[in-house]
């Protein structure tokens, strides 16, 4: 967590601790209520209340004291590295590692991993997320970039930020989704019925998928993903909103009885190497778990048209 943010509302008629939490979900609605009623949060350079409504254009600024982060443990693990220079590392993250450290989970992620890897990471900032750019759920498999010192750190979240990334997912989703081809645009903001969630609600973040169908199985269809934004469960929260949930997915869809987690796989990531500014790609074929749950709805649709 930074020690703080300092933003203009870009819309508003919320509540000021409703309107932060869902601005930034590592913030919840409890811990935001405490930063205001301890004075940390300031509403155009004045103190407010959590009940005050927020007004397009007000200038919030949010000061945020970190507690002292924790020696994050390297930890000796199988790691995947696609590519590796003095700037960066590209992994392929198996579905079931945590990215990084929490509250409740403070080892066995990616960081412990990298950390065994390469030990000068955790001179990378003051942060339980050293060198960490971006994330994957952490039972979503695939690609991803982790900067390796604080000058390429910065370069790559700014590429991020700028949208100026490539990030390609393959989905499997119940049911034949049409047109072949389209993009999916809801505001997403976090569920107001249950916060570990996250969901379609009027005033949320702008959020925007493109989708293309690879091919249809069945009463299933195999789905090209490209995110134009980077919300939190984004992919999986569109894809459920208009009716076609993500195979395996117990959190927005249901169950599958051919796989443990959710069908879906980071299998393309593109972007500028931050020292030379060549744009490169990197791809990653789905993992074992999912060809097999694939191999096995290809098997049912065949015996449901014999």
């Amino acid at each position: 967590m930074d020690n703080g943010y300092n933003f203009t509302a870009e819309s508003g008629g919320i509540r000021l601790d409703r309107f932060i939490s869902d601005k930034y979900p590592e913030l919840s609605r409890t811990q935001v209520q405490k930063l205001i009623a301890d004075g940390y949060v300031t509403v155009n350079s004045r103190r407010a209340k959590a009940s005050y409504k927020v007004n397009t254009g007000d200038g919030i600024e949010i000061m945020v004291t970190p507690p002292p982060p924790s020696p994050i443990a390297p930890e000796a693990m199988l790691l995947k590295i696609v590519y590796e220079d003095a700037d960066l590392l590209v992994v392929d993250k198996p579905a079931g590692l945590t990215v990084h450290p929490a509250p409740g989970h403070p080892g066995h992620t990616l960081v412990n991993a990298i950390l065994a890897h390469y030990p000068a990471l955790a001179e990378i900032g003051n942060s339980p997320r050293p060198g960490i750019v971006h994330r994957l759920d952490k039972d979503t498999s695939g690609l991803m970039v982790v900067a390796k010192n604080r000058a390429a750190q910065l370069n790559l979240a700014n590429q991020f930020k700028s949208h100026m990334v490539t990030k390609i997912y393959q989905s499997l989703v119940r049911g034949r989704l049409t047109p072949g081809c389209g993009i999916i645009e809801a505001e997403m903001g976090r569920d107001p019925h249950d916060r570990k969630k996250m969901a379609v609600v009027s005033r949320g973040r702008e959020s925007s998928t493109e989708y293309r169908i690879l091919r249809y199985i069945g009463n299933h269809s195999l789905l090209e993903l490209k995110l134009r934004t980077g919300r939190t469960h984004q992919i999986r929260v569109h894809l459920a909103a208009i009716g076609f949930p993500v195979v395996g997915d117990t959190m927005y869809g249901m169950k599958s009885p051919y796989l443990a987690r959710q069908f879906l796989h980071a299998c393309k990531l593109g972007f500028s190497m931050p020292s030379t500014g060549e744009y490169i790609e990197f791809i990653s074929e789905l993992p074992a778990d999912l060809t097999s749950a694939l191999k096995a709805v290809e098997r049912e649709a065949d015996w449901v048209v014999k």
